[in-house]
């Protein structure tokens, strides 16, 4: 049985080994497009060593709800800079440069996403890096490419600006209604996920070949993906796909609905076994032989769905989502009430699964944390620590992975290749932090 295999999954994730132990990935990344991507592989066993240029860092340190801190650490930061090792290293400076292009030729990966052109300027770009290590898969992210039209213009993106060219923002209303873009950073997250698929395959490519690859991502044109069905429809009948709020307009009946607590239930019963049951418990049988509704492409048409969705809201506003859940249990169509995300976090089922993690992490304490949201049963992925200060890890990186002496790590601090934080929030360690608490090396004092 599926039991069997997960059971004692959680207890077992951190005895486990990880599957991309021995990948190590090198990270010039801003906002979440860019470091989500290597947040994935470090939670699934990779060195993940994230390049900030000093004292301030990545400008997602400060990105949180309303100005709000978790900790004096930006809430976005922490979400998508897990697992990772924190460098200050000025690219700006020639020195800086040296030192990237030493971890360049021990790295298997680099991701970047800046505006095109901007590392070349630096002399780590794609053309640069391969000919130190041939076997190296670069990354570049950004919101429209490396070339056409936005690219050539050197256009900024955000995921905002990705939703709304990728047609997604014009679809997320209610008629009548503006345009609404995803509060949740959709095109950032998604951007992420399917770089990593590419990247991914490009190492097992290179596995096979020896030979590395330049990837490059347009987290635009990953979010027109997402929109599955609007392309053909729109080819077969050269129309706009109109907003139609929670409505699914390719399943009937399936939308969100207000229960008589004023909280909302999501019904969906398109197959005949479904519908009937919804009929039933509606106290409407006769609805299951009526010409309008007996079968769900005729239910499909317009004025029909609108006809069985209107009578299935006024159903549900005389129940609460609890009873209408309990019912569809019963019998056999699907319903679900809507949570908030506390609702999620507390809930028996997200901490039985592990969807959440405890974290107690030795710089910022203990608190929870969305795990990797896939299991797996040989080589579980796993959140060991969290977010660090611009440069937390300098001496540590120099030392064991480019073997330089401290007098060589004093120089690289002098001509300001290496830095660290800010004494600023979000950009240093939180002010209850005892000095010591999670570092691997520390710089010594100056004297």
């Amino acid at each position: 049985m599926p039991q069997d295999t997960w059971r004692n999954y959680l207890g077992g994730i951190h005895t486990k080994p990880a599957a991309l132990k021995g990948i190590r990935v090198l990270e010039v990344c801003t906002i979440i497009l860019g470091p989500a991507g290597p947040s994935f592989l470090a939670k699934m066993g990779a060195e993940v060593i994230k390049c900030e240029i000093p004292p301030g860092g990545d400008t997602s340190r400060n990105l949180g709800p309303f100005g709000g801190y978790f900790r004096e650490q930006g809430t976005g930061f922490v979400h998508a800079n897990q697992n990772k090792y924190f460098m200050g290293l000025n690219l700006k400076y020639a020195e800086g440069q040296e030192i990237f292009r030493q971890l360049a030729a021990r790295a298997d990966v680099v991701e970047e996403n800046m505006r095109p052109g901007v590392l070349e300027k630096w002399n780590v770009g794609y053309r640069q890096l391969k000919e130190i290590n041939p076997g190296i898969i670069y990354i570049s992210k950004n919101g429209f490419g490396q070339w056409g039209q936005y690219a050539d213009e050197n256009r900024p993106s955000n995921d905002g600006a990705s939703q709304g060219l990728a047609g997604f923002a014009s679809m997320s209303y209610f008629p009548g209604q503006r345009p609404l873009r995803n509060r949740l950073y959709v095109a950032d997250n998604y951007g992420a996920l399917m770089g990593e698929v590419a990247v991914l395959a490009a190492l097992h490519h290179r596995q096979r070949t020896g030979k590395g690859q330049y990837i490059e991502l347009s987290q635009t044109e990953v979010l027109i993906r997402t929109m599955s069905w609007v392309w053909p429809y729109q080819e077969i009948t050269a129309k706009n796909a109109a907003p139609e709020g929670n409505r699914d307009v390719c399943i009937c009946p399936a939308d969100t609905f207000r229960c008589v607590d004023d909280r909302f239930v999501a019904i969906a019963a398109p197959t005949p076994g479904e519908f009937k049951g919804l009929c039933e418990v509606m106290g409407r049988p006769e609805l299951t032989e009526d010409p309008r509704f007996k079968d769900h492409e005729i239910r499909l048409q317009e004025e029909n769905a609108v006809e069985i969705l209107a009578i299935i809201r006024k159903w549900a506003m005389t129940k609460t989502p609890e009873e209408i859940e309990a019912l569809a249990e019963e019998r056999g169509f699907a319903a679900t009430r809507m949570l908030h995300a506390k609702d999620v976090i507390t809930s028996k089922h997200s901490l039985e699964r592990g969807a959440v993690a405890y974290v107690d992490d030795p710089m910022l304490g203990p608190m929870y944390e969305f795990n990797f949201p896939v299991a797996m049963s040989k080589t579980p992925p796993r959140v060991k620590w969290s977010v660090r200060g611009v440069g937390f890890d300098n001496e540590f990186i120099m030392t064991h992975m480019l073997s330089k002496n401290k007098e060589q790590i004093k120089k690289l601090y002098e001509c300001k290749a290496l830095g660290k934080w800010a004494n600023v929030i979000a950009r240093r360690p939180p002010s209850t932090w005892d000095g010591q608490s999670g570092l691997i090396m520390s710089r010594e004092p100056e004297k």
